[in-house]
């Protein structure tokens, strides 16, 4: 499809069937590219097709990678690296759904939200333009229920749904401090009893509840008739099952078949991590690396050995500490004359490899996001909603900014 065949709006209607098929078809021709993960296998199957891309990337280095993380579509790779990126560029585009003057929230509710929380609760509550005015928020997967508290006002009712005690009790001492009426209730939204929690009068709101949790509320909220709910999905691979299940007719006929894998690849964006984290995470992953290197020679075997995480207080100990209990773990031995040194420097070097490897698979994030929240729309259009997709806040705040607001018809 050319890159002009698209252009950037709110998802509505027809168009969401229409950009489905065209990602389903983009998805489908080109995972030889996007299934391979260069962390865990020395040569991708698509760098003998596309050498010189292979090797142009493989040249660059760690900073190189870090700086077109967020922006691949920018990167002057050799082909097919700019037509790929334009399809996918298109492909993905959405712009900012409208927006409505929503009352100042009371400076007294931000004190306990983290900053860019607070920001992510007001943005999406600035895209609440919902017809009818809601008389019952249902916040579900609350946690302490600061995004409901963000949209409770004088008339409404306020129910958060949330498993863990203790988020629920420091949920309802919050609501008592700032003098509101909201029911913080204990509750396992995946089982049989969360669905009379909903009935049809609550509008129902999640704002990141993670993969299976989000998609129960879909399910919950147009059996049980809501007019209108509002969702921001988030962590598509956090399933009880071994691979995605479509929800829509038109991702049922696809022929993706989708592991929790495949799945983490939305997620592999980072725009929120501190300087320390990142050090932290490199250094972590180039040990890994570095262990991998020396168990494909120890084992004999040339495939990625899956290793448990060790604390990060684990990396101000030396290198050769460092793979030893990680050896250990995985029930091998080493003889004590391996070169460590040489191996941590390797590990780095294939760090630098793998994050710039990396970039092509960067090509398919939002594509398979916009996907995935595309088959939880067309759900929801089959049920009797009309929906629209866009984004309700800007991707450097939060990477899953793409937000479903949903209105049943009629």
């Amino acid at each position: 499809m050319p890159a002009r065949a698209v252009k950037p709006d709110v998802l509505r209607g027809e168009s969401l069937l229409a950009r489905f098929r065209a990602l389903d078809t983009f998805l489908s021709q080109h995972q030889h590219l996007w299934r391979p993960r260069p962390f865990t296998q020395l040569n991708l199957p698509w760098e003998a097709q596309h050498p010189e891309l292979a090797q142009w990337l493989r040249q660059r280095s760690l900073q190189d990678a870090e700086d077109s993380h967020n922006q691949p579509h920018a990167l002057p790779a050799p082909a097919p690296f700019p037509v790929l990126a334009a399809m996918s560029h298109a492909l993905s585009a959405v712009t900012s759904l409208p927006t409505q003057a929503f009352r100042p929230a009371l400076p007294r509710l931000q004190v306990d939200v983290p900053g860019r929380k607070w920001q992510q609760i007001d943005a999406f509550a600035q895209c609440l333009t919902f017809q009818n005015a809601p008389t019952h928020w249902l916040d579900w997967c609350a946690g302490k229920g600061h995004l409901g508290r963000r949209l409770l006002s004088s008339g409404q009712q306020l129910t958060c749904l949330e498993y863990d005690p203790a988020l629920i009790e420091s949920g309802h001492l919050l609501s008592q401090r700032h003098h509101l009426d909201a029911r913080h209730v204990q509750q396992d939204v995946l089982t049989a009893e969360a669905a009379a929690q909903l009935t049809a009068d609550m509008t129902p709101v999640a704002l990141h509840a993670c993969g299976d949790l989000h998609v129960r509320l879909l399910q919950l909220a147009s059996a049980a008739g809501c007019g209108q709910l509002a969702l921001s999905p988030c962590c598509y691979n956090r399933i009880s099952t071994p691979s995605y299940q479509p929800l829509s007719t038109a991702a049922r006929a696809s022929s993706l078949l989708l592991s929790r894998e495949d799945l983490s690849l939305p997620l592999s964006e980072t725009v929120t991590a501190g300087s320390r984290v990142r050090r932290q995470r490199d250094e972590s992953m180039a040990r890994r690396l570095g262990f991998d290197l020396w168990q494909r020679q120890a084992r004999q075997c040339d495939e990625y050995l899956s290793t448990p995480s060790l604390p990060s207080t684990w990396l101000s100990k030396p290198f050769s500490v460092y793979c030893e209990a990680l050896a250990a773990l995985k029930n091998l031995s080493t003889t004590g004359v391996e070169d460590w040194t040489a191996l941590e420097k390797a590990g780095w070097q294939r760090l630098a490899q793998v994050r710039n490897l990396e970039l092509v698979r960067g090509l398919f994030r939002r594509p398979l996001e916009l996907w995935l929240v595309l088959d939880r729309a067309l759900f929801l259009s089959e049920r009797g909603y009309d929906v629209q997709l866009g984004a309700f806040c800007d991707s450097h705040l939060t990477p899953r900014n793409l937000m479903l607001l949903a209105q049943r018809c009629g």
